[in-house]
């Protein structure tokens, strides 16, 4: 049997709950439906208010072919077949299929460059899902064919009346003898998520006893979310944004925030091994020169919780997040590999210098292949200062070293050894 909220999926524009200021009568995108004239364009909003319902009702309404990729698992690949499967789905003048992608933000560079051609050529018309602010997440060339559409949070009264609607609509709870008594912890842990509310509301009623009558109190709900109370979904958006407030937490050293998210993760059953690897991540883009050892704590981390498993690993988990938190933090070795690879697009494959190239046979040797390398170890404090980057970039520097003790020692070090390369 498909699951509660699958089965109470509205089908039509009149029956979908909520973002009356984009579907209910003479709002914009309503309009753009009943003319048959739709732009692309992306939905932005929190997870579980009806972004994909609102594709879905979209193309069955204009009765468009209809494609559907997930950004979590969909490649290049896989965006260029589903455009040539549109392609071959156009006929004279019909309209274009409609591709919806879901959690559209976490496409790369070149899978929305991808989508730009059958867009602008109207090959597809797009309708893209995204929890985050598309300013900041989908490509302004895409971004400037694309109308956005915020939707807002469901409302407790919509969420109240979803929950009703189920009770009376649904095929197989309209049968039983439920009665909700109190709403407030079954709207609280579906945090304004209507997936997850009709999820709890399954869970709960799974535990009526024959024909006898439950009653929904909120006592009940807590109860038999115990085992899962942080209602995390860690297959869903909720992961993605759960995982980003543990990040966020320790970048901003906040251990008490690091370890409560840590909490919510543990509890809702995440893989304790992918925790470890984005403290892994975590302690080389956020604290790096600033602590060198916050890597290797958390490397040992992640091989600690490997060998000791579950639930002691818990608290390696808690002890690597509260140390990387109240670390000292740079991002000097995350921007000095933006700005190394921003020179490397701009300025293409420059020749390696002579006197750094290989040079393993005589005809190299005597092209100057590796004349007038300086070895360093050869000088005093093994260093003798040379040029190691292309002429044409002679003097970019790359690496700037910040405000915490650790890297103040490398920077004197630096404007000694380089003072007459770079500006330290």
């Amino acid at each position: 049997m498909q699951p509660l909220a699958e089965r109470m999926r509205p089908q039509t524009l009149d029956d979908y709950v909520g973002q009356q200021h984009l579907v209910g009568p003479r709002a914009v995108l309503r309009r753009a439906v009943e003319s048959g004239h739709l732009p692309s364009f992306i939905l932005w909003g929190p997870p579980g208010v009806g972004k994909t319902t609102l594709a879905t009702i979209i193309a069955n309404t204009l009765k468009r072919p209809f494609y559907i990729l997930s950004a979590i698992s969909a490649g290049v690949k896989d965006i260029r077949e589903t455009i040539e499967n549109a392609k071959k789905q156009r006929f004279f003048d019909r309209p274009s299929p409609i591709l919806f992608i879901d959690e559209i933000h976490r496409f790369s560079k070149s899978q929305q460059d991808s989508l730009l051609g059958a867009v602008e050529q109207g090959v597809v018309t797009l309708i893209g899902a995204t929890t985050e602010n598309p300013s900041f997440e989908v490509i302004s060339a895409l971004l400037s064919r694309c109308q956005v559409y915020v939707l807002k949070a469901l409302e407790k009264e919509d969420l109240i009346g979803m929950l009703n609607e189920a009770l009376v609509k649904d095929s197989f709870l309209k049968n039983r003898d439920i009665v909700i008594k109190e709403y407030e912890a079954i709207l609280q842990f579906s945090g304004g998520d209507g997936r997850k509310l009709f999820n709890i509301l399954e869970l709960v009623t799974n535990f009526q006893q024959g024909d006898q009558t439950l009653e929904i109190t909120n006592d009940l709900v807590v109860d038999k979310l115990q085992q899962n109370i942080a209602t995390y979904d860690k297959d869903g958006e909720q992961h993605y944004d759960i995982i980003s407030a543990f990040i966020k937490s320790i970048r901003g050293s906040d251990p008490n925030a690091a370890v409560y998210w840590l909490a919510r993760m543990i509890e809702g059953g995440e893989d304790i091994e992918f925790i470890a690897r984005r403290l892994i991540i975590s302690a080389s883009e956020d604290i790096g020169l600033a602590n060198p050892n916050a890597l290797l704590m958390a490397t040992t981390c992640l091989q600690a919780v490997r060998t000791v498993g579950w639930p002691e690993s818990r608290i390696i988990l808690s002890q690597t997040a509260i140390y990387l938190a109240t670390s000292a933090k740079s991002n000097s070795a995350y921007l000095a590999i933006g700005n190394a690879q921003a020179l490397v697009k701009e300025t293409g494959n420059l020749p390696v210098p002579l006197s750094l190239r290989n040079a393993p046979t005589k005809l190299m040797r005597d092209l100057n292949y590796g004349k007038g390398y300086l070895y360093s170890h050869d000088f005093e404090g093994n260093f003798v200062a040379q040029h190691f980057l292309p002429d044409d970039v002679q003097g970019n520097k790359l690496f700037e070293p910040q405000e915490n003790p650790a890297e103040e020692k490398i920077r004197q070090k630096l404007k000694k050894d380089w003072h007459n390369y770079y500006d330290y």
